[in-house]
Order: structure tokens, then C-alpha cells, then sequence
């Protein structure tokens, strides 16, 4: 059933006549008169009837109007709904990684609120497996981690934003008392303080202690960065996190580099979603976000 012999029956029953509805409509009178005589027969009822010099509605054809409304208002809300999909607007749902969420993400999300006003984003600072795993079971729209994870599988759509070098940290009164760790086979009395077992950056320094023979006092877990950089700085510990997380502390002397044989040592910071999940406007533009101003 074509969609304009039902606007065409609508538009008579509105002007008052055949002869008005081809004037709204810009059809000529036999037009309307075929496309409501194709309507009847798809119908096998009489829409309208001549009584005297006017065409009347028959009893189906009041009974019609009502759907016929019911449907062409239904067309119109589809088309909104199409156009309100290329809107950004919804919730959007983003696991982060805790350094990447401190101290990367801000100009993004300040160019996507920007853009963006009507998107309501929920922000989760977690760890990069369970970020990984949480996309894998569709909880989060989009993720914001390292690749150090152990790959993704095919069931996961991902794009590198950036390469960033790690450094070992200490305080310079640490680092005057032991600053030596590249020499094999050592004993060292100080802690390492750093986040939970799954921690990516845990798992390469001490990987790399491992391969030395490099034992250290103890380990402390904590669960915030700046409150582990507020311990180090306490001359407490040493610890192994991304450059850029304490660019600030490096560049005044609060905390300074220790020596390693990590120096190649890079870890790359990947947006990924399900690639079963439909990508909304909303995540392809923080996805794009990210890539642009994190590159």
C-alpha cells in the first residue's frame, strides 16, 4: 500500500473535497481520483460516495481515517526518530584507566561537552582487564585503556591514541640512598608502591625485577595515583608509572628518575567498543575525540 494514496485520502478528508486536496497537493484531479481508486481496491471497500453534486465518506471510510492518522503520524515520528539519531544526545558509558582519567582526559571531555551538551556520560575509573572485559560483555560503551592487556579477541573494535614512556620514580633523598637498579641479584629495603596485582604498570616493573633478581622490601597497594605519588614524594617508596602522570613532580624536584634497563619500555593507550554495539554519533564522536587530541 503506497504511502501517498493514504496522505492523498487524508488531505481530501481535511480539504473538503477532491477538487482542493489536488490543489494542496499539486496533483491534478484525475490523479486523486486514481490514487483514491487504488486505495479501494487494496481495501475491497468504497471509500467515498457521490450524494447529489459532493462526494461523501462511506461508512469504511470513517472507519479508516482514524488509522490512517494513526499511520501517517507513526511516518512522521520515524522520520524524527532517524533525525534524532544523528543527534548526540543519551547516556554514554566510558571505563578509564586511572592515569589516562586524571591526566589525559580533560581537553577531551571538555571539546565533547562542547559539542555535545545533551550526552550524559558516566565515567568509571577502572582497571584495563576489566575494562577490556567489560566491553567484551557490552556493560560499557566504550573504553579508554592500554593495549597491555594480553590482546582483544574478535569481538572487539579498537584504535591506538597514543605511545607513552614509563619511568621508575623516587624521591631524591630515595634515590641518594639507592639509585642503583640494574645491578642483578640486589636486596633492596624499600617498598614498591603501586596499584592491585592487575595493574599493568605493576606487572612490567616487576616482570623486570624478576629477570634481575632485583628484591625489594614489600609492596603497598593503593588504589589512587596522586596518593601513591603523595607517598613516594614522603619518601616512603619507589614506584613505576607513566611519565606524563608525573611530568609536574619530575620537572620540580619533588620526584626524580631512577635508572633502569626499561628504557624502551612504551605502553599504548587504545579506544575500543563491542563491535557488535551500534556505534551512536554520541561514542563515534568521543571515540574520534580521543584520537585527535590524544595522538
Amino acid at each position: 500500500m503506497e504511502l501517498k494514496y493514504l496522505q492523498t485520502f487524508k488531505t481530501i478528508i481535511e480539504e473538503g473535497g477532491f477538487t482542493k486536496a489536488a490543489e494542496k497537493l499539486n496533483y491534478t484531479q484525475s490523479t486523486i481520483t486514481f490514487q483514491v481508486g487504488q486505495l479501494e481496491q487494496e481495501l475491497s471497500v468504497k471509500l467515498f460516495e457521490k450524494i447529489g453534486r459532493r462526494m461523501m465518506l462511506t461508512k469504511a471510510g470513517e472507519q479508516l481515517y482514524p488509522y490512517v492518522n494513526d499511520v501517517l503520524t507513526s511516518v512522521e515520528r520515524l522520520n524524527c526518530f532517524e533525525n534524532d539519531l544523528t543527534e548526540y544526545k543519551g547516556i554514554l558509558r566510558i571505563g578509564v584507566g586511572e592515569t589516562l582519567l586524571c591526566y589525559k582526559l580533560s581537553p577531551v571531555l571538555q571539546k565533547f561537552h562542547d559539542l555535545a551538551p545533551n550526552t550524559r556520560l558516566f565515567l568509571l575509573s577502572m582497571n584495563c582487564y576489566d575494562i577490556r572485559n567489560e566491553l567484551l560483555d557490552g556493560t560499557l560503551d566504550l573504553g579508554i585503556f592500554y593495549e597491555n592487556v594480553g590482546g582483544f579477541g574478535d569481538n572487539l573494535t579498537v584504535a591506538s591514541f597514543g605511545n607513552y614512556p614509563m619511568t621508575l620514580v623516587a624521591s631524591p633523598e630515595i634515590k641518594k640512598e639507592y639509585s642503583d637498579f640494574i645491578t642483578p641479584n640486589q636486596n633492596i629495603p624499600i617498598p614498591f608502591i603501586i596499584n592491585e596485582p592487575n595493574c599493568i604498570f605493576r606487572q612490567l616493573f616487576e616482570q623486570y625485577l624478576q629477570r634481575k633478581s632485583i628484591r625489594l622490601d614489600h609492596t603497598i597497594e593503593l588504589w589512587s595515583i596522586p596518593t601513591i605519588k603523595n607517598l613516594v614524594k614522603s619518601n616512603v617508596g619507589i614506584s613505576y608509572l607513566p611519565t606524563f602522570a608525573v611530568k609536574n613532580e619530575l620537572n620540580n624536584g619533588e620526584l626524580v628518575a631512577l635508572e633502569t634497563e626499561l628504557t624502551d619500555t612504551h605502553i599504548s593507550g587504545v579506544c575500543g567498543y563491542n563491535s557488535n554495539k551500534w556505534l551512536s554519533p554520541a561514542m563515534e564522536l568521543f571515540a574520534r575525540l580521543i584520537r585527535e587530541t590524544l595522538n
